[in-house]
């Protein structure tokens, strides 16, 4: 049910941040619409109406996703001049983002959910992926463009596979080694940064 004074927009904003964290933190097969619509509080009929299906939530939370990490690398870039890969990869691979999923990036959380959908999601999710790593790529020096856009590649599949697998460990002194390897590993493979200034 919503709640009086609030608008459609931000009852529809709100879902769409709970789908974001439920899906997050359990997977698409670990919550269903009742689950995601108790932590939106709205009914389950609400979130019918707004999107439909549980596929279509899914999607939208994922493009939501994807569009933060569109919003965050470039302000990564200008706060940190040539430095931001270093600090992108710290904050990637740190004790927070390793524990915390709900809040967690949508390119570690989501993207093994993607594998299982049909080829309209996988074409959104390619479309933002590639404009994730146009925007890393243009964060990078040296070589042409298509070295750098390979090198943009190579940096967020070790971090988004570093990731999964030092969430995985048991051992915390196990999982801060494999994130030390995976930071020193994707700021290898992303080269020398450079800064970006975008108006």
């Amino acid at each position: 049910m919503r709640h009086k004074g609030i608008s459609k927009d931000e009852t529809r904003t709100k879902m769409i941040e709970a789908a974001s964290k439920g899906f997050r933190r359990y997977g698409y097969g670990g919550i269903g619409i009742d689950g995601l619509s108790k932590s939106a509080g709205v009914t389950s009929g609400a979130f019918y109406s707004h999107f439909g299906s549980k596929n279509e939530a899914f999607a939208m939370a994922l493009a939501s996703g994807l569009d933060d990490v569109i919003a965050s690398i470039p302000a990564m870039q200008q706060d940190h001049g040539t430095e931001w890969v270093t600090f992108f990869a710290e904050y990637y691979l740190g004790m927070s983002h390793r524990n915390d999923l709900e809040q967690g990036c949508a390119m570690a959380t989501l993207t093994p959910e993607v594998v299982r959908f049909g080829p309209d999601m996988r074409e959104m999710f390619e479309e933002k992926m590639s404009v994730i790593v146009k925007i890393v790529a243009q964060g990078l020096a040296g070589g042409t463009e298509n070295s750098r856009s390979v090198r943009a590649w190579s940096m967020l599949g070790v971090l988004i596979g570093g990731i999964s697998i030092a969430r995985g460990m048991k051992s915390k002194a196990v999982s801060n080694a494999v994130a030390d390897a995976i930071k020193s590993a994707a700021i290898d493979a992303a080269g020398r940064a450079c800064s970006v200034k975008r108006p």
